[in-house]
């Protein structure tokens, strides 16, 4: 027996009725779940080399983690995406997953997802797609084994590219998702997005957030999306595409390739306007902006002993807040907030 056995068996508290609407009258349906700030990687662009993770008592445990996202689940969330830090690194994570599986059994859930850099999915990939995992977002950002041993600071590419394939085998559909870093990867984007289309992934373009402090200095680091479609363009058909995911990424078709590419542009084109999403630290506290302070503790409410009612109050309370957007500018000296990706989820 399991600690979720007691959870799964359990009647969960009827949360439905009104959605989860913010001030701007955008409906929240999607919750991205940081289950760890920890990481096996030290991408430059997302954390210091020399990282201070949170000590184990603030962190959720694996049952209050369950208990937040069940309570979204039970206001109208249909979209959950487990991420880190690294979400594969904390143990029991599967268990989590397993958990969480009943939502989507029930209907109540409509996808279970997560995002992962890709580096121990050879050994879960199985399990993921028995507890209902249908697709996840793996990070890579070179093919090259030079380059991404220096951007991760010591990673082994063929770790990632062995997951994807076991991904795959264990019928996962994968999108893999490239920071586009102007001074190192820029050459190689259609290289990467021939690959991707090649092996049957799409893949998604994303551009450097001002998030955290690191040390290195994002305003080299940027590369405009804007501009690297209008390079794509010009060798290759780019076709819109109507698609949605939840998430804020632009699609396109690449006709020579059949592949789908996307594009998510928090600088040069502003997503804020559709924005469904929130986000949850691994230490319980629910930020309803990427690219803002704004912060409620669930934690807290959790240990102090709040009802699933009192849990569904707060929530209802903080997505009314929610900002209208993020206020990203690569070109500012501080980042917009002073979280790290990994602390915040990625």
């Amino acid at each position: 027996m399991t600690p979720y056995d007691n959870i799964a068996a359990a009647p969960q508290a009827d949360l439905s009725g009104k959605p989860l609407v913010d001030g701007f009258g955008r409906t929240v349906t999607y919750l991205r779940l940081s289950v760890t700030d920890r990481c096996d990687l030290r991408c430059v662009y997302c954390m210091a080399e020399h990282m201070t993770f949170l000590p184990k008592a603030e962190v959720l445990t694996l049952e209050e983690l369950d208990r937040i996202a069940s309570a979204f689940v039970g206001l109208g969330t249909r979209k959950l995406r487990l991420t880190g830090g690294e979400p594969l690194v904390r143990k029991g994570m599967l268990d989590l997953v397993r958990s969480l599986g009943r939502h989507l059994r029930s209907g109540a859930l409509d996808e279970l997802t997560l995002t992962t850099n890709g580096t121990r999915l050879a050994d879960f990939a199985g399990e993921l797609a028995d507890a209902g995992v249908r697709r996840i977002n793996v990070s890579l950002d070179t093919l090259k084994p030079d380059l991404f041993r220096r951007l991760t600071r010591g990673g082994d590419v063929g770790k990632v590219l062995a997951g994807v394939a076991a991904a795959q085998a264990a019928g996962l559909a994968v999108k893999i998702n490239a920071v586009a870093l102007r001074d190192d990867n820029a050459a190689e984007i259609p290289d990467l997005i021939a690959w991707a289309h090649g092996e049957g992934c799409d893949l998604t373009l994303i551009e450097t957030m001002p998030l955290g402090e690191i040390e290195a200095d994002r305003t080299d680091q940027y590369l405009s999306l804007a501009a690297v479609r209008r390079e794509l363009e010009s060798f290759w058909t780019l076709e819109d595409l109507p698609l949605s995911t939840g998430g804020p990424a632009r699609y396109v078709r690449v006709a020579e390739t059949g592949g789908r590419l996307g594009f998510i542009t928090p600088l040069s084109h502003n997503f804020c306007e559709a924005c469904n999403r929130v986000r949850l630290t691994c230490t319980g506290t629910l930020h309803t902006c990427l690219g803002q302070e704004d912060a409620t503790d669930l934690r807290a409410v959790l240990r102090d002993g709040a009802d699933d009612a009192e849990l569904a109050r707060v929530v209802r309370e903080a997505v009314l807040g929610k900002p209208k957007g993020h206020d990203f500018e690569i070109a500012r000296a501080q980042p917009a907030v002073t979280r790290h990706m990994s602390t915040t989820g990625g």
